[in-house]
């Protein structure tokens, strides 16, 4: 029967640690309970990435035997001293000389080799050489690579492919290994689901634990994940005490933080020791740390971000810790901040970022900051730390990014700051099909965000669709006004379709703006700055309809996608945004017009190479197959180029 759990019994953290003494005193109190890992024997062909228990010493030599290093002849070099250019000697086989090729042994009398290069056949049986000879030219002597005996490769070593080759040379066909760490891994939450589970309200697929797989797989660890288990005490208590029996250590995902259902704190303390519960870092600060049975056992949150972090900072230098092996920081690059960034006092927070090299600078972009965002950190280019009893920083501001790719790729990503649009994302997996690889990176931050970013050098384009009020054009004349003339361009893309996208059936019967106005109605809007926003703004100008009287007005979301799915999940009756959205997410749509969806780019990238590969995408066929797909769009000249 489930454990009853009052409100007055709902877990209180014991503090909130810093990152650093949290992580210091849980390893210290790993190592002091850690008797020796557990060794087995395995076959040196299969051992790539274990780590070695013992020092590894060479059986025999390699060369096992003196072997010529090149194609031609062996001599006795004693007995040809002073030939060169001026003193040819001509040689006979089998009495002066014998042919080899490379790795063939060298024995008495033979003692140098000379590179057939250098032998001028005079007949069947004899050559003339006209080069000086030295004793033991070109021959490997025994030994050259490895002696018999020498240490090959030291315990406590993760073996590498390069360590497989020299251990089979020095004659080692099994090593004795530490045993991977086995990690428990225990999903708990009465709405947990498998992946590929028929999905209702109220249900969430256990994606964190299959994430844990995988990190702890890379670490070095073997993983061993369990059932999903409901919110009941005594069904938990029961798959921790088997998970503790049957593992290293044991993690337990969800049930960390302070609800009356989160069981996890008090199982622990009552089958063992709560070292830490909180830790002051944002996101993942429900995070407990403690041991059963002398046993690792860390309870990681339910958020996906979350537990990401925690994952990262604890479970990690865990696993290494238990195969000797160091936790070696990721490289870092000074990047600059292309928007201002805020935070709280009380956390050491980490910020997920995208990052590109523009202008010979990198320009890292933050991303969204939800604990339970999980695409920022498929997005994330590096991580920015910030610091407790720090505000944030300025826009403008260098700041250091710890990398999550290699710098390789961030120098080879074209940066976009601006609106958004679907195709973005098609465009992103084009360009990173071209033999180039290029990666693209998009920040959505409106159309006027997007120029502002561009003015400060900060992106290489810029999408936007803004209309200019007096002229009624697109682009061209905002362009002008913000940036003026002789430094920007403009490569045109496609038209787009701006509507109303209302649910299916159009429930409400809204027609026009002028409905969004009547009692019941609610809507969601653009952020400032959007494209849309401006046109939603324009159009209820030339009605004279006040947006005080629009309910939602203020609700501002950052992606037609984001409108879109609010509308299909019902939080909202209607929202704007561009028809191929509301396509996509099943809606109906009212069309309100065309608009012109572009890109700004400064004149000198225009022969950027990773500019010239976005141009060559947006005017391919697979982009407007794509567009055309997904309907809502029109190609006049996509990849026109307009200077300013």
């Amino acid at each position: 029967m489930a454990k009853i759990v009052d409100i007055s019994e709902r877990n209180l953290y014991l503090k909130n640690e810093d990152l650093d003494d949290a992580v210091s005193k849980y390893l210290k109190m790993t190592e002091a309970g850690r008797t020796r890992a557990a060794e087995e024997t395995v076959p040196v062909t299969g051992c790539l990435g274990i780590v070695t228990a013992e020092p590894v010493f060479a059986k025999i030599s390699s060369p096992y035997y003196n072997a010529s290093a090149m194609d031609g002849i062996c001599v006795k070099a004693l007995e040809i001293v002073g030939v060169d250019e001026r003193s040819p000697r001509v040689l006979t086989l089998h009495e002066d000389f014998e042919f080899v090729d490379t790795g063939d042994v060298i024995e008495e009398p033979y003692n140098a080799v000379v590179m057939i290069e250098d032998v001028v056949t005079v007949d069947d049986a004899h050559v003339r050489i006209a080069k000086p000879v030295a004793l033991w030219q070109h021959v490997r002597p025994i030994g050259e690579d490895i002696v018999a005996g020498e240490l090959i490769v030291p315990a406590f070593h993760k073996l590498r492919a390069m360590d497989i080759g020299a251990l089979l040379a020095g004659g080692i066909l099994e090593v004795a290994v530490l045993k991977k760490p086995r990690a428990g891994i225990i999903p708990t939450g009465t709405e947990i689901v498998e992946a590929g589970s028929p999905m209702e309200k109220g249900k969430i697929i256990d994606s964190n634990t299959r994430m844990f797989e995988a990190l702890i797989k890379e670490y070095g660890g073997e993983p061993a994940r369990y059932a999903p288990v409901p919110d009941d005490y005594a069904v938990i208590k029961a798959a921790i005490q088997k998970a503790v029996a049957e593992n290293d250590m044991v993690l337990i995902s969800a049930g960390s933080s302070a609800g009356t259902e989160d069981y996890t704190r008090a199982l622990v303390e009552e089958l063992g020791e709560v070292a830490i519960h909180g830790v002051a870092i944002k996101p993942g600060k429900p995070a407990i740390l403690g041991f059963i049975e002398g046993k690792p056992v860390i309870g990681i949150p339910g958020y996906p971000v979350s537990a990401y972090f925690v994952f990262e900072n604890f479970v990690k230098p865990v696993i290494l810790g238990m195969t000797h092996q160091l936790n070696v920081s990721r490289p870092v690059i000074k990047a600059t901040l292309s928007k201002r960034l805020m935070s709280t006092l009380k956390y050491l927070e980490f910020v997920r970022m995208k990052c590109g090299k523009v202008g010979g600078r990198f320009v890292a972009t933050p991303l969204d900051r939800g604990a339970g965002v999980t695409m920022s950190l498929v997005n994330a280019d590096g991580i920015l730390r910030v610091p407790k009893n720090i505000e944030g920083y300025e826009a403008g501001q260098e700041v250091d990014i710890e990398l999550l790719r290699p710098v390789e790729e961030i120098e080879n990503t074209l940066v976009t700051i601006g609106s958004h649009d679907v195709m973005i994302d098609i465009m992103a997996n084009i360009l990173h099909k071209n033999k180039k690889l290029v990666n693209l990176s998009s920040a959505h931050v409106g159309s006027l965000g997007g120029i502002m970013a561009f003015k400060k050098g900060e992106c290489h384009l810029t999408p936007t669709h803004l209309l200019d009020e007096e002229t009624g054009v697109y682009n061209i004349p905002v362009i002008r006004k913000y940036l003026g003339g002789g430094k920007a361009a403009l490569i045109k893309g496609v038209k787009r379709v701006q509507g109303f996208m209302i649910p299916k059936g159009n429930p409400k019967n809204i027609k026009s703006i002028e409905d969004l106005t009547r009692d019941g109605v609610t809507f969601v809007n653009r952020q400032r700055g959007a494209g849309t926003r401006v046109l939603f703004d324009y159009l209820l100008k030339k009605k004279g309809i006040d947006p005080s009287q629009i309910v939602g007005y203020d609700r501002e979301l950052n992606t037609h996608m984001m409108v879109a799915s609010a509308v299909q999940s019902g939080s909202c009756d209607v929202g704007m945004g561009v028809l191929s959205a509301a396509n996509m997410m099943g809606l109906d749509f009212i069309p309100v017009g065309d608009e012109e969806y572009d890109f700004i780019v400064a004149q000198e990238n225009l022969e950027d190479e990773k500019v010239q590969a976005f141009l060559e995408a947006l005017r391919g066929s697979e982009l407007r197959e794509a567009l055309t797909e997904l309907g809502g769009y029109g190609f006049d000249a996509p990849g026109k180029v307009v200077l300013i």
